[in-house]
């Protein structure tokens, strides 16, 4: 049954899941593509055009409306401002490699558009950061199932509770976000009535 909606769907849902954000869903992927439920290279070339596409499209919206974007949340407002710090100081360093760093996936795209940053330079050195962030995570998962299965031995018997953990935890780190997304717009809400 997890086989065969995964044939069905699971590129599919890597592709949107990397597009958006991508971390925890390309982290699952690598380690069903250890299980075998999934082929490896197809998860990290899924996973790099999910992510080139979704950083180019935040690319161009930053470059066309990036103030607008940023200013419908406030954490987004201050993440983009601290952003655009950084680009401005480092910027192909940033673009090659802001993947990496959690909490920053979507705004800094947007922060790089609305710096100025040339299209053409961004569409090569956004390419070689996806690459290397698929390859760098996709396989990372994928051995990390050989670590587990030389700890543990036959992992089909824990393969439920690691699958259910890794998504427990994707949702726990999505939850984190929104309740620190909702608490920041709460607390700027008094502040704009008193100006």
């Amino acid at each position: 049954m997890l086989q065969q909606f995964l044939q069905d769907f699971g590129y599919f849902a890597l592709f949107l899941g990397t597009f958006f954000e991508g971390e925890t869903i390309l982290v699952l992927a690598g380690f069903l593509a250890f299980r075998g439920y999934m082929d490896i290279n197809w998860v990290v070339a899924t996973a790099f055009f999910g992510s080139y596409a979704g950083d180019q499209l935040w690319y161009y919206l930053g470059r066309h409306k990036g103030r607008e974007i940023l200013a419908r949340k406030p954490r987004w407002q201050a993440m983009g401002d601290k952003a655009l710090r950084y680009v401005h100081k480092h910027p192909d360093l940033w673009v090659l490699s802001f993947r990496f760093v959690y909490g920053l996936r979507t705004v800094m795209p947007v922060a790089i558009g609305l710096s100025g940053y040339p299209p053409l330079r961004y569409l090569i050195l956004n390419g070689i950061g996806a690459i290397v962030w698929a390859l760098a995570l996709g396989l990372a998962a994928f051995h990390f199932g050989t670590v587990l299965e030389g700890v543990l031995g036959n992992v089909k018997k824990y393969e439920l509770w690691v699958l259910g953990g890794l998504l427990a935890l994707g949702a726990v780190l999505w939850l984190r976000r929104r309740l620190r997304t909702a608490r920041e717009a709460a607390a700027a809400e008094p502040g704009d009535e008193q100006r």
